[in-house]
């Protein structure tokens, strides 16, 4: 017996609303859905950095492995967080708090970045996205980590979202950008700078 197709369409956005985690319907335009929305497209662009990542050190053997294993545990973080962001505030469950979960992560990212710029050595001058696929990837992580960091600070304005999400998505765009650095760094892909002339 063939086992019965489970629809991936359910026809209840058609009139522009979603449903939040706890059967509250919202408009899809709504504060709470931008923000998990976005963490979602970052989601999406942290995979895709993670696929230029693991092509560029399986072929120079460079850091193989490593920045991949973060980036996959970003994604995971990620899925966290946008599951808190879609659930309203009087919905949310105090055994599913991930906030020792983010506060550990802040802490491994501060390590990832000293290290990093240890290699790369301090920033002097602005420098341009790109001048390498994986450079390029991480740098559109970066920007988008800082539009889910805004969308969230706007859902914080009207209705709290927990402090530790508002710090690791702070972090996290930190890291990116000394990502995108080292990549380029231990590649021997040169920074192309802002020339400001």
């Amino acid at each position: 017996m063939a086992e019965k197709l489970t629809k991936i369409y359910t026809r209840g956005g058609d009139t522009g609303q979603t449903a939040l985690v706890g059967g509250v319907r919202v408009s899809k335009g709504h504060l709470r859905v931008e923000a998990y929305g976005t963490i979602d497209e970052l989601n999406s662009n942290v995979g895709m950095a993670r696929a230029y990542v693991c092509h560029r050190t399986s072929h120079l053997g460079i850091e193989t492995g490593r920045l991949a294993d973060i980036l996959i545990e970003i994604q995971n973080d990620l899925m966290h967080i946008g599951s808190r962001l879609a659930t309203p505030p009087e919905k949310l469950s105090p055994k599913k708090d991930i906030s020792g979960l983010l506060t550990r992560r802040i802490e491994l990212f501060e390590k990832e970045i000293d290290m990093m710029q240890g290699v790369t050595g301090p920033l002097k001058t602005f420098v341009l996205p790109g001048g390498c696929p994986s450079n390029a990837a991480l740098n559109c992580c970066r920007t988008v980590c800082r539009r889910a960091e805004r969308n969230i600070i706007r859902l914080h304005d009207v209705e709290t979202v927990e402090s530790a999400i508002i710090m690791y998505v702070n972090r996290l765009s930190d890291l990116f950008f000394s990502m995108a650095r080292y990549v380029s760094h231990t590649s021997g892909n040169k920074e192309d700078v802002w020339v400001k002339e």
